[in-house]
């Protein structure tokens, strides 16, 4: 399929939302400080219309709604993009709302902030919302923005739970769907802050076909063509590539048992860097061997 749409997927620490882990700052005001200007820069710039493109803010994952959507908006003014709402779905009705699917049908950018992803895929899941979400993506000149939960939910595989410390105990890492812009990749986010990178083993080791993606704070990937990655934004994207596991005891053990991968291969990119999922080739920006 050869998709129009860009996606812009974000690690960004917005709110903590559902995860297990159980040292998170609950402080709301701690939760605002959203990925940083230059990845909400480039968003405005890979744009239909530039400043001028409709952005609307969907905060259906986060439990501060009030808070976050103004934030976003004040940050985007700050940066020259005035044509900007806040579409606070928080019930499935109101993703079959036609005005709701009208300001969605006009958006050039859509940005979906960070919570909770299993509370964004379970109310927007199978609306009309998330078909019209689908359908703008794979057909016109558009993006789909999330950080943090809003990055988890966009691939067909999601992550919505499990303790970073227990991630390599059979069981503990739960999947789910997501929202489905992208095949055959699962998205974890906060990632090195937080020492996610077991629950992406948990993750690909239990189906090899799918690319972990493990994205840092303030970094990101822009994807185009649904296959050209770039790392954006100032930190690392870690990439878990399961296709040349040798051998692993996943089957053999019992639930809460400590997880064995032979030869699984690990990719780091930082900014400016480019995968391809179609060849899984790497492309280093600044390499020392060119």
């Amino acid at each position: 399929m050869n998709i129009l749409g860009k996606l812009i997927i974000i690690g960004g620490a917005v709110d903590k939302g559902s995860f297990t882990e159980s040292d998170f700052d609950k402080s709301a005001a701690k939760n605002l400080n959203f990925f940083e200007t230059g990845i909400l820069k480039r968003i405005i710039d890979e744009s239909k219309l530039k400043e001028l493109s409709r952005i609307e803010v969907v905060t259906t994952a986060s439990k501060i709604p009030k808070e976050i959507g103004p934030e976003y908006v004040k940050a985007l003014s700050y940066l020259g993009a005035n044509n900007v709402d806040i579409l606070d779905i928080v019930k499935r009705e109101q993703a079959t709302d036609p005005e709701i699917l009208e300001r969605l049908r006009a958006a050039d950018v859509v940005m979906f902030t960070g919570g909770d992803q299993l509370r964004l895929t379970s109310i927007l899941g199978g609306t009309p919302f998330h078909y019209i979400l689908l359908e703008k993506y794979r057909n016109e000149d558009f993006i789909y923005a999330g950080t943090s939960a809003g990055a988890a939910a966009a691939s067909n595989n999601m992550i919505y739970q499990g303790s970073s410390s227990e991630a390599l105990l059979k069981g503990e890492v739960k999947i789910t769907s997501g929202l489905g812009l992208i095949d055959d990749v699962i998205i974890d986010t906060h990632f090195v802050q937080r020492g996610r990178i077991g629950r992406l083993f948990q993750a690909v080791v239990g189906n090899p076909k799918v690319l972990g993606i493990g994205l840092g704070e303030d970094t990101g990937l822009l994807i185009t063509k649904g296959k050209q990655m770039v790392a954006i934004g100032s930190g690392l994207v870690i990439l878990v590539d399961g296709r040349e596991i040798k051998d692993t005891n996943l089957t053999q053990i019992e639930l809460g048992q400590p997880i064995s991968i032979s030869h699984l291969v690990t990719h780091v990119m930082s900014k400016y860097d480019t995968f391809n999922l179609d060849t899984y080739k790497m492309t280093i920006q600044s390499s020392q061997y060119v």
